[in-house]
């Protein structure tokens, strides 16, 4: 295919989904992404489209939101990791809420097996993914249907959620930066989503590698509150998103990465979660946490070793990271 080829074909995929990342892109031209990352900047000298660490976006892409359809498209590999992920931290009879968002979806669909489970949600796309989950309690906030990704936001959805508290909050969101945290495009659904960041112990924050380094208007959770991010692996010569990550975790943001074509090992909550052996981006962090522990580290969900237990001081660092 010839360049100019290529790069038309770039520009209506990123067209017709609003945004999409380099490794889609060289997936459907079928080419390397360090070429495709070479079409992208051409566009982008033309006024055509706007880089994104990680991918290409419509121009003026800081205020659009692209719809649900549309996302449901982007990532989805890397969301599926993420949500395996994710639902190994739910132990059985928890309660959580979940924000609204296709990688939340993902989440909910696996949070189906855990018994004893109460999820609140504004997401009636999280509410369809449990509603037939026999051991799960969904519980829905009010509020007025937001069409565009099946939330219910406004004042309903802020005042049913008025003295809730549960373990953990899910969120996604459009773009996270360390200096700015978890934002999105849209102020109803960052409103809300702060109303569910108010309810709950701590925070995890689901983004897929494309929304690293990417600001969008409203700030939904500052860096600090944010208790642990879960995403996928940026590739290799992104420097860019692994410079983030390791600012997040300079922040005392607990980065968890996954892999979307890892093997499998039984988290905590008896689900199947991916498992990485390769190298994390950045450097690996082992200073003292904002909470006492060990922290701000980056990790990946790491294969299951035949080796003997450790002893000495090798039990006892093992321990620390435990606790």
């Amino acid at each position: 295919m010839f360049a100019a080829e290529r790069r038309q074909l770039i520009l209506e995929m990123v067209r017709a989904n609003g945004a999409v990342s380099l490794r889609e892109l060289a997936r459907v031209v079928q080419t390397s992404e360090v070429t495709v990352r070479r079409d992208v900047r051409a566009l982008e000298a033309e006024g055509l489209l706007d880089r994104r660490h990680g991918g290409a976006v419509l121009p003026g892409g800081f205020t659009r939101e692209s719809g649900f359809p549309q996302k449901s498209h982007l990532a989805t590999a890397e969301k599926t990791a993420i949500a395996d992920l994710a639902a190994s931290l739910v132990g059985e009879g928890e309660a959580i809420v979940v924000g609204a968002g296709t990688t939340t979806q993902e989440l909910a669909r696996r949070l189906a097996r855990v018994p004893g489970l109460t999820v609140v949600t504004n997401s009636l796309l999280v509410a369809q993914a449990l509603a037939h989950a026999n051991r799960v309690e969904v519980v829905m906030t009010g509020g007025t249907l937001r069409g565009s990704n099946y939330a219910l936001v406004g004042s309903g959805a802020e005042q049913s959620l008025q003295g809730l508290r549960v373990s953990r909050a899910f969120l996604s969101g459009s773009g996270l930066t360390a200096e700015r945290g978890l934002s999105t495009s849209n102020m109803l659904s960052s409103s809300v989503d702060r109303a569910l960041v108010q309810a709950a112990a701590e925070v995890v924050v689901l983004a897929d590698h494309t929304k690293l380094g990417s600001d969008t208007m409203f700030q939904t959770v500052p860096t600090e509150l944010i208790t642990r991010l879960v995403t996928d692996e940026p590739p290799v010569h992104d420097e860019r998103a692994a410079a983030e990550l390791q600012a997040l975790a300079d922040q005392g943001v607990e980065v968890t990465v996954a892999g979307p074509d890892a093997d499998t090992a039984d988290g905590p909550s008896g689900d199947r979660r991916p498992r990485r052996d390769m190298p994390l981006p950045g450097q690996r962090r082992t200073t003292t946490g904002r909470n006492g522990g060990l922290g701000p580290q980056l990790r990946s969900a790491s294969p299951l070793s035949d080796q003997p237990p450790p002893t000495g001081e090798r039990a006892r660092v093992a321990d620390l990271r435990r606790r």
